[in-house]
């Protein structure tokens, strides 16, 4: 019989995971906090570890470096009701084999304790970390399991040495998904050096990679190092890398199969020790068949690929980042502005974003410097575009936009019913769509069936069939 250690403060929480898992079949240990759970995984040898990060002395995530420093092999999953981005990166950089915030769906969880228990003890053990991360520097912003998504994989792959190829649209955050990957590496206290290459013309990008020798052409009156030498130990983000003329693509692939460069005007090689993390906003596959990318760099750059989603299909971090951002260009403008109005909110609720993150951010700056008083109003929000139809506005995301917010004002009893009403519509929509099957609907939805049936029931929806 499998073993499976708990590890969690709230007896509560340890109750209902040891009744999911032992009526399933699996034998359950319990420790109420982090000193007691090392001890018992020391003495027990759990095949699991479930772990919470908020708990009184050691945290779940000092408990989780101790358990992996002991045991590299253990499968730990945390689960917690705090989900920052911050510690997502760290719980995955750590070693944790997944990340589960509270309340969680019972099938999802289940389904994770038994791909974690099916893992051969041959599989390749997690990375080891080694060095401190910086604290309170953490730029990425968001909550939506997108966004998620990609914090876990900047924690998977940070300590390794890969290349490590960004795709997504303009705006998208690509650059500060590079400097979260150097941040959180072992290289985290050499240079981060970024490099666009679409904004340096093609005759000069070469000599500011490479760099050059006094005399390699005219004008060069001393030798000076390139960006490879510059990011020595270090990380060079090549950004725009789909730019970049095919005459140059060779030899970043030389750099990328040797380790070595040749600065213009010189007949030696000099051995560099960079990691690479290029990023684009093109088809760089439609680009291969229509000869504009080398293949065989596609394929040396793409070793690990991280794909950022667009704004509108995160609609429910957006006012985290309005929040992010309020907070930012108030202090960087010595603004009074500190807050948004519900409608000023909405317009930018209804908005596509076509220009993405950077886009918001412009649209928030401007509205900072022209607010008359301490709140965006809807009127400081020039430029009103074309909203979405309300038909192609996700009914999830603007109820979860709102309960995210935080910085509404005068929220009170409209706003309370105007949140009932969205989740009403919503479980609606979803027995629609599962034809009454409510199984389905809350597995879509993303909740229990006994919340599923308590909302049925508080809004009347009684007319649809088990």
């Amino acid at each position: 019989m499998k073993k499976i250690l708990i590890i969690d403060d709230e007896q509560s929480v340890r109750y209902s995971l040891k009744k999911i898992l032992s009526s399933i079949g699996y034998e359950v240990i319990e420790a109420d906090s982090a000193e007691q759970g090392i001890e018992s995984f020391t003495k027990n040898k759990p095949d699991l570890v479930i772990l919470d990060i908020e708990m009184p002395g050691k945290d779940g995530l000092e408990a989780l470096q101790e358990i992996k420093k002991n045991s590299p092999d253990a499968r730990v999953l945390i689960i917690t009701a705090y989900g920052t981005g911050d510690r997502v990166i760290k719980a995955m950089k750590f070693g944790a084999f997944e990340y589960i915030e509270k309340p969680f769906d019972i099938p999802h969880f289940r389904k994770i304790v038994d791909e974690a228990l099916q893992l051969s003890a041959n599989s390749e053990p997690p990375q080891k970390v080694s060095g401190k991360t910086p604290e309170n520097d953490f730029t990425l912003v968001g909550e939506s399991p997108a966004i998620k998504e990609v914090f876990k994989l900047i924690g998977r792959v940070a300590a390794s040495d890969a290349s490590i190829l960004i795709v997504g649209e303009s705006g998208t955050g690509k650059e500060m998904v590079a400097r979260a990957i150097h941040r959180y590496s072992d290289r985290a206290s050499k240079p981060f050096i970024a490099v666009n290459c679409a904004a340096i013309p093609d005759t000069l990008l070469e000599s500011e990679l490479f760099g050059y020798e006094k005399g390699a052409f005219t004008g060069a009156d001393k030798s000076k190092p390139g960006k490879f030498e510059a990011a020595s130990d270090g990380t060079l983000f090549l950004d725009e890398i789909g730019d970049m003329s095919l005459s140059l693509q060779a030899k970043l692939l030389r750099v990328l199969q040797e380790g070595t460069i040749e600065r213009l005007g010189s007949s030696y090689s000099i051995k560099v020790n960079v990691r690479i993390v290029a990023a684009t906003n093109r088809n760089l596959e439609s680009d291969i068949i229509a000869k504009r990318f080398r293949e065989d760099l596609y394929y040396r750059l793409k070793v690990i690929t991280i794909s950022l989603p667009p704004l509108r299909v995160r609609m429910d971090d957006l006012p985290l980042l309005v929040n992010h951002f309020l907070q930012k260009h108030s202090k960087l403008n010595k603004n009074r502005v500190t807050a948004i109005s519900s409608k000023a909110l909405e317009k930018l609720l209804n908005y596509p974003w076509p220009g993405n993150i950077r886009e918001l951010e412009n649209v928030i700056k401007r509205a900072i410097i022209l607010a008359k008083t301490n709140t965006i109003n809807e009127n400081d929000i020039l430029d009103e575009p074309e909203p979405q139809k309300p038909e192609n506005i996700s009914t999830n995301n603007r109820l979860f936009a709102y309960l995210n917010s935080g910085i509404l004002q005068h929220q009170g009893e409209i706003f309370n019913l105007a949140v009932a009403e969205f989740e009403k519509d919503l479980i609606k929509w979803a027995m629609e769509k599962c034809k009454g099957n409510q199984v389905k609907a809350s597995k879509m939805l993303g909740i229990s069936r006994a919340m599923l049936r308590e909302r049925v029931e508080r809004y009347d929806l009684r007319t649809f069939d088990e």
